[in-house]
């Protein structure tokens, strides 16, 4: 039974939260919206930093005083990773009548899904 509230409690905050998202993206202002996505970039970059960086570095604490470079060296691949993709890759972002990347044959919805992908 504790697994069960464990596994629901997330999920009927993660449905309701998108729920208002849904149903009141058209009356919420352009402050309010862009607010709201900076405060879940910061909570992913907390997420990000809490539970895998100092995890990572807590975990090759043998390593002396280089335990910070396994997750230093994973941290920056993955930034450039990503970098890359954003330049490969042929997206469009919300508002955006020009994609970005190289030139393609692909439709709105496919680069808007590649956008949010990337």
């Amino acid at each position: 039974m504790e697994t069960f509230l464990g596994i629901m409690i997330p999920f009927l905050g993660t449905t309701l939260g998108a729920a208002c998202v849904f149903f009141m993206k058209k009356s919420l202002g352009d402050l309010v919206q862009r607010s709201l996505a900076g405060f879940a970039a910061g909570v992913m970059v907390a997420a990000s930093i809490w539970s895998l960086l100092i995890p990572a570095i807590e975990q090759s604490e043998d390593m002396g005083k280089l335990s910070f470079l396994p997750a230093f060296i994973g941290f920056w691949s993955g930034v450039l990773f990503l970098l890359l993709l954003d330049r490969l890759i042929p997206h469009l972002h919300v508002g955006s009548e020009q994609a970005e990347g190289p030139k393609s044959k692909l439709g709105r919805t496919t680069m808007m899904v590649l956008a949010v992908t990337l």
